[in-house]
């Protein structure tokens, strides 16, 4: 017969289901096993020896078509308003451990009427100075991306996965990733842009709602949230191998043929 776990450790379990019904997460299965009601999951022991691949089912990028699929847009003369709103709901945000060694909060910068959206994996030191994603070395690599492309960077939007610092700039966490995300979503729900590009793995991962290599993503047309979606390299590993960069070259032109953008002659 199963033991049922501790009255502390079946609270800790609850208040992990809550989170994920809190991001639009209903259905939790273990593998193999037929669907099954949330309610009716029994909380014991045989359970938890079952739980590290039901955990890292749950800690993958959610996949849940309540955050994946678009909502409806904003009118154009309300994508500024609605980006405010947006960022009031964030307030001083402490839904993650990342908030306690930030020191600021990184929304996104740029046109809230663009047409091209870049999303990165999250604020490095700089950005977390400044309050502003994509200002140092990787940003000034990306700035002259834009310009390549024939716009400015006041002309797109720019946002990353999480909006605070990560320590040491390692990868997010899953659950910080996803805790984070539905803001951006909702960004990209505002402004509603043509094509999306998103600047390396994790924000690929996070965008598609799975995990696969950038060399099988990249090439070719991917969609989120209703918006073209185009992967290339992160700005800060062009800089770690600038060899890539003709080939994030070539990715900025599949979004520039999307957008019917041409190259500025030199």
């Amino acid at each position: 017969m199963a033991t049922r776990l501790s009255a502390e450790t079946e609270l800790a379990v609850r208040a992990r289901i809550g989170y994920f019904r809190d991001l639009g997460v209903f259905d939790f299965y273990r593998r193999g096993s037929a669907p099954a009601e949330i309610e009716t999951i029994s909380v014991t022991e045989e359970d938890s020896a079952a739980a590290p691949s039901a955990l890292e089912t749950t800690l993958k990028p959610t996949t849940t078509s309540a955050l994946l699929e678009p909502k409806t847009p904003a009118a154009p003369g309300d994508r500024a308003a609605a980006l405010a709103a947006i960022r009031d709901d964030l307030g001083p945000c402490t839904r993650c451990a990342l908030h306690k060694g930030r020191h600021n909060i990184v929304f996104g910068d740029g046109d809230a009427n663009a047409r091209l959206m870049f999303i990165g994996e999250g604020p490095g030191a700089d950005e977390d100075a400044q309050g502003l994603p994509f200002v140092g070395r990787a940003g000034q690599l990306l700035n002259n991306m834009i310009n390549a492309m024939g716009l400015r960077r006041d002309q797109v939007y720019i946002a990353n996965i999480v909006k605070c610092r990560p320590p040491q700039n390692r990868v997010p966490e899953p659950e910080e990733a996803n805790t984070c995300s539905p803001f951006l979503f909702r960004q990209i729900d505002a402004i509603q842009p043509e094509v999306i590009v998103a600047l390396g793995a994790t924000a690929a991962t996070y965008l598609l709602g799975a995990k696969s290599p950038l060399a099988a993503l990249r090439g070719r047309i991917h969609h989120a949230r209703g918006v073209k979606l185009i992967i290339t390299y992160h700005p800060a590993y062009l800089l770690r191998d600038p060899r890539q960069k003709k080939e994030a070259w070539a990715d900025l032109q599949l979004a520039m043929a999307e957008l019917g953008l041409q190259a500025p002659a030199k």
